[in-house]
């Protein structure tokens, strides 16, 4: 394999239409933050997400989810509870505001927020504070949707506001209607490794025109209706760019394209991986799950040997894993308390020696020692899917031929 195969890729249109809608910011000299592509991208995804919303372009996702966030009244010493199976966009934009994020563990089905923990965390808290927390954030964690009706159910019991963290979730869907419409906001990310991308960005689905002025306000530095600059409330810049809006919006021209693209390897997984004894792949429970598989996810069974497993955790990771980028803290230890088991960091290792990046998931919030201190309400299914899960490429440039070759080291991988 002469390339190597990234887990998902920023991948353009065939026709560079990007490069239409960003010439084109260039040619008018509109090359700031909001101008004519940004307001031409909120158009489009208003009709992407249906359901009569709003949308505001942000300059990312966890912009959009701090925004969320300040505009359901969360502030110091507020609880705001938050999906522990997640990156860690969905939570600390709760510290931002100087809150307190209480963690909810997964259901087994959907690797989401539990939404029997969710109700007896919201009864809990108001028992130990005397008071409901401010806010829920359910994630579609690598693109498979929540339990939307029990989980609005329970929010709607209790009158607290969720912010869906759609951010993997792009065109996911629940019973037919997109994520990121069933609560108060819906967070969406245009990271460059996302289901379409700005280079860098987000959006935030609003449930009308008053909430979306509230954001934008807040996202343009809260700056009041004077001839002058005058600021009665903290406020961010947040405003998405003309440029990378321009990207957006030529990205739109091929989102269900790339929705589709996700499905079809996510499929052929499933066919080649059948009969691979020990690697399993994570499925939608049911039809009402209809997920668009950002990544295409397996569990490899605890038992099952991988070759150079016994080198597993021995060196200590030099740099940024995979296609991350900036700048990594140097520690002085491979292993912690909680990490994948020694089968996974084997398969990971071997992948990459065949130049194929798979990652661990997401290791849980309530087991980062930044948040040791949070009130977590657990029952162990994140932290058994962290020892045994996996992520797969399934991005717009993995052909077919990839995923047989990637299918193909797996079991090359397994020591019979």
């Amino acid at each position: 394999m002469d390339k190597t195969i990234y887990l998902c890729l920023a991948h353009m249109s065939e026709e560079g239409i990007e490069q239409k809608y960003v010439k084109e910011a260039f040619d008018m000299n509109w090359v700031v933050p909001l101008g004519p592509n940004v307001n031409a991208f909120e158009e489009d995804l208003k009709r992407f997400v249906g359901e009569g919303k709003e949308v505001v372009a942000l300059s990312a996702g966890t912009a959009a989810v701090h925004l969320a966030l300040l505009a359901c009244g969360v502030g110091q010493g507020d609880e705001v509870i938050v999906q522990s199976f997640t990156f860690c966009a969905s939570s600390h934009p709760v510290t931002y505001l100087g809150a307190v994020p209480v963690f909810v563990d997964s259901e087994k089905e959907t690797w989401n927020m539990s939404p029997e923990l969710l109700e007896e965390a919201i009864k809990d808290r108001i028992a130990k504070t005397g008071k409901k927390p401010k806010a829920i954030v359910p994630v579609a964690l690598y693109g498979m949707p929540y339990d939307c009706t029990r989980i609005m159910e329970i929010a709607d019991r209790y009158a607290i506001p969720v912010v869906e963290d759609a951010a993997e979730g792009f065109g996911s869907r629940f019973k037919g209607q997109v994520l990121g419409t069933f609560g108060k906001f819906g967070v969406l990310s245009f990271n460059g490794n996302k289901m379409i991308t700005t280079s860098g960005g987000g959006a935030l689905i609003c449930k009308d025109a008053e909430s979306k002025n509230q954001i934008m306000w807040y996202a343009t530095q809260a700056r009041e209706a004077y001839p002058y600059y005058q600021h009665e409330t903290i406020g961010y810049n947040y405003r998405m760019s003309n440029i990378c809006a321009g990207i957006g919006r030529g990205q739109m021209t091929v989102a269900d394209k790339h929705i589709a693209h996700h499905r079809h390897v996510q499929a052929l997984y499933r066919e080649l991986l059948k009969d691979v004894e020990g690697v399993l792949l994570h499925e939608a429970p049911s039809a009402d799950y209809d997920s668009n598989f950002w990544l295409s996810t397996i569990t490899l069974d605890s038992s099952l040997r991988i070759k150079g497993q016994e080198n597993a955790y021995k060196d200590v990771v030099r740099t940024a894993v995979g296609g991350a980028a900036g700048v990594i803290h140097a520690v002085d230890c491979a292993t912690t308390d909680c990490q994948p088991n020694e089968n996974v960091e084997a398969l990971r290792a071997f992948m990459l020696d065949k130049k194929i990046e798979a990652r661990p998931v997401w290791k849980p919030m309530h087991k980062q020692p930044v948040y040791k201190d949070a009130p977590a309400y657990i029952n162990g299914v994140s932290e058994a899917i962290f020892k045994i899960g996996m992520c797969l490429p399934a991005g717009p440039w993995v052909t077919d031929e990839d995923v047989y070759y990637i299918v193909k080291c797996i079991k090359e991988a397994i020591v019979k």
